[in-house]
């Protein structure tokens, strides 16, 4: 998502400085966001009046998914350099991901019109649609959750879906033993609506982002499939609230999947033979990639992990190795301490659908 390209040398103070800053630039290049926070830290403690140095502590921060972190260093870049477009250009998506979509939009309106912010463009344009369109929308709101629609017509909606979700957080955090720690933003929007805004694949039936976004697609007469994505959606929530970072997505859609309905209900496939091993390996990213087939696959597969999971060691332990995957623990360590097997004992032992 980030693409930035950044000629630092010039405006550090020292040889050392201009190292670190290096190792912080070259670690973002490679995706490893820890190791460039750790040496933009160090660069600042020795220039803190750099301003590139704090778009690099931004960005890191960013992809860590440290939101307040990442918006107080590209601030920072930004009252040091007002003219230092890609701090700006980050700080939009932090914004949009926090939920402030006007100021997010606000920002990329002063980007400059030049080819290399084509795409940024392109996001503004979307993200104008989205915030005219949640300003024609009514809420009904609940202990946890608060429910965006359009027009009275969806009004009885709005409400089936927030008793649906109350339902599902009641019935999750029995079993993770985690309930929501703030009020979470739930969007309703037709498929169109829903396909323009997240972009998903056709196959999503919902999406969180930091908001729970679901198109309606006749959900009235099919009152269980509502059920299903929402709490399924609000599994994803409660799963960020516990981890910002470093879940594998074979465990958060996993979890999201098994946890659609109560964990005793979920069917025992008898017909099933042994997971090749690496699959959950291959699993480490976004299912975004693949076609239908491909992701139903996928989903029955992370999911029959989660279940096993769950009934292994219960969710008190898988919610505290969440916890540790967040805190930065190596996932195989953190597995073998909260699940107490290793992580290769457990994929062995998995079987996939036939």
């Amino acid at each position: 998502m980030l693409a930035l390209v950044v000629t630092c040398a010039s405006a550090q103070s020292d040889p050392k400085t201009t190292m670190l800053a290096r190792a912080g630039w070259d670690a973002l290049a490679r995706n490893q966001p820890g190791e460039a926070a750790d040496a933009f830290r160090e660069a600042i403690a020795r220039d803190p009046g750099n301003a590139e140095l704090h778009l690099g502590a931004g960005a890191a921060a960013f992809l860590e998914r440290r939101d307040q972190d990442a918006r107080v260093a590209l601030e920072r870049a930004l009252r040091l350099d007002p003219k230092m477009s890609r701090a700006r250009e980050v700080l939009g998506l932090v914004l949009y991901r926090t939920g402030d979509v006007m100021s997010a939009v606000r920002e990329y309106e002063r980007l400059p019109n030049e080819p290399e912010y084509e795409e940024a463009r392109v996001r503004l344009e979307r993200w104008r649609r989205e915030a005219d369109l949640h300003s024609r929308m009514t809420s009904v709101a609940g202990p946890w959750f608060t429910v965006s629609f359009e027009g009275e017509a969806d009004a009885e909606l709005a409400a089936r879906a927030l008793e649906s979700l109350e339902r599902a957080a009641e019935r999750i955090g029995q079993v993770l033993s985690t309930y929501p720690d703030k009020q979470l933003s739930v969007v309703l929007y037709t498929t169109e609506q829903f396909r323009d805004i997240t972009l998903a694949p056709i196959w999503a039936g919902g999406a969180y982002d930091g908001t729970i976004r679901v198109p309606m697609r006749g959900a009235l007469a099919k009152p269980e499939e509502l059920d299903r994505v929402l709490a399924h959606e609000y599994t994803h929530a409660l799963i960020h609230t516990l981890a910002l970072r470093n879940v594998p997505t074979w465990l958060n859609e996993g979890l999201a999947t098994a946890l659609e309905k109560d964990v005793a209900q979920n069917d025992v496939n008898s017909a099933s033979e042994p997971l090749p091993a690496g699959v959950l390996a291959a699993l480490q990213t976004s299912f975004g990639r693949f076609t239908g087939d491909q992701a139903k696959l996928a989903y029955d597969v992370s999911a029959g992990a989660a279940r096993q999971l769950l009934n292994e060691a219960g969710g008190f332990a898988v919610a505290n190795l969440l916890r540790d995957l967040g805190q930065g623990v190596d996932f195989k360590e953190a597995f073998l301490h909260r699940i107490q097997r290793s992580f290769e004992s457990f994929e062995a032992d998995l079987s996939i659908p036939r």
